[in-house]
């Protein structure tokens, strides 16, 4: 029933009804003493008390138009009754009325809303019945002689009134469609935050993934060569710290992006496929790499200004390939080859990861593994396949470049 309103908005509510007490009290005891050429009865002492009642009522009904509309409204109604029964003519008090309506359209319950509708239109027909039919100003009362002047009245006071309501509504409208609007910022706001963390996320894993997989790789091989040959084992150590180094930066990086949500991050692209290369084989693996057609250089929609393939499309060539290597070392068959495949067509890129897999495993179960890659590719605009054929595990992706994109 009551709305939260702030301080400042409490405070001058009151203050407005102060003065407008201060107005309205002196003028309705004018008003008593003789308005229109009619003399009320009363003393003066009448005149005073009743000429605050009305206006303490009106009064009242403004200082709580925004607190409680629907209360507001109900005594603006007793006031106009109070009014009325005491043959009292229109005063400056009835102003408050409009602001009333006002404060019903633009504030108030749906139920507050459509009675001050009504009590605009029912207000203006009441006024017009008083007025030419009241017991103070009957004067001859409503007649065919007084019906035009009735109507110009009626329509005058339905105008005033409903006007009131109408520009409640309009400002009620203009503050949803505010509020609409910036929920709806607010929700894509957040949809955008909630992808980035996804995204941030899906590279946490990619880069501590492979990066593990090749300190395990590495690990288990110098730990066999310690004794017949240090010099590997040292090698296989400098392999490690120089992973282990270059991971801490990237989730630093990422750490950096979580907590702060700026800066760029680690954004591989295709430039990086000869290092990623490097360190897998360094792990021991029978890396065999074959790329036909190369990127292509130019011009095209979906090409960087250096001609070189979008960004999107460089760094999910490079995480799935990533992924799809981490994936031969963690699950594949140990000694066996690894061949990759790229494609670099005018209007797609296709990948190709093959790797021996140990009998009786199930390679699709690889954890977020695949379902990362397929992620990526989708986010891409492509497919990406992963199945068991002819006793080596495969990964084909398919990413598009240009309007396909």
């Amino acid at each position: 029933m009551f709305r939260r309103l702030k301080t400042y908005q409490l405070v001058a509510d009151l203050s407005v009804a102060l003065v407008f007490l201060l107005i309205a009290w002196p003028l309705e005891a004018v008003m008593s003493t003789g308005a229109f050429g009619v003399e009320y009865g009363f003393g003066s002492e009448g005149h005073t008390v009743f000429g605050l009642l009305v206006a303490g009522l009106f009064s009242a009904a403004l200082a709580l138009r925004r607190l409680s509309p629907g209360l507001a409204l109900g005594i603006a109604w007793i006031g106009a009754l109070v009014q009325m029964g005491l043959g009292r003519p229109p005063s400056f008090s009835d102003v408050a009325i409009c602001a009333v309506l006002y404060a019903t359209a633009a504030y108030g319950s749906r139920l507050v809303y459509w009675s001050g509708f009504a009590s605009a239109i029912v207000g203006a027909l009441v006024i017009t019945v008083y007025l030419f039919a009241g017991p103070v100003f009957a004067g001859g009362g409503l007649s065919w002689e007084t019906l035009p002047l009735a109507l110009v009245l009626l329509v005058a006071a339905a105008f005033a009134l409903g006007l009131s309501w109408t520009v409640g509504a309009l400002v009620r409208t203009a503050v949803r469609a505010r509020e609409n609007r910036e929920a709806q910022q607010r929700a894509e706001a957040e949809t955008v935050a909630e992808q980035e963390r996804v995204r941030i996320a899906r590279d946490m894993h990619d880069v501590v993934a492979h990066s593990l997989a090749v300190v395990i790789a590495q690990a288990d091989g110098a730990r066999y060569a310690a004794a017949a040959d240090p010099a590997v084992a040292t090698d296989a150590l400098a392999t490690i710290s120089a992973t282990a180094r270059s991971a801490l930066a990237d989730v630093r990086l990422l750490l950096g992006q979580l907590r702060h949500r700026q800066g760029d991050g680690p954004q591989p692209t295709i430039a990086d496929l000869e290092e990623l290369y490097a360190q897998v084989r360094a792990a021991g693996v029978q890396l065999r790499v074959d790329v036909d057609p190369a990127p292509r250089h130019g011009t095209a929609e979906g090409t960087s200004a250096e001609g070189e393939p979008a960004a999107a499309v460089q760094l999910a060539v490079y995480r799935i390939l990533q992924e799809a290597l981490t994936n031969a070392l963690r699950h594949g068959a140990p000694g066996g080859p690894v061949d990759v495949r790229l494609a670099w067509l005018p209007d797609r890129v296709e990948l190709d990861v093959r790797n021996p897999i140990v009998p009786g495993t199930q390679p699709g179960r690889f954890g977020h593994g695949l379902i990362g890659m397929r992620e990526r590719a989708q986010l891409a605009g492509g497919r990406l396949d992963a199945a068991d054929e002819f006793g080596a595990f495969t990964v084909r992706a398919h990413i598009p470049i240009g309007d396909l994109a």
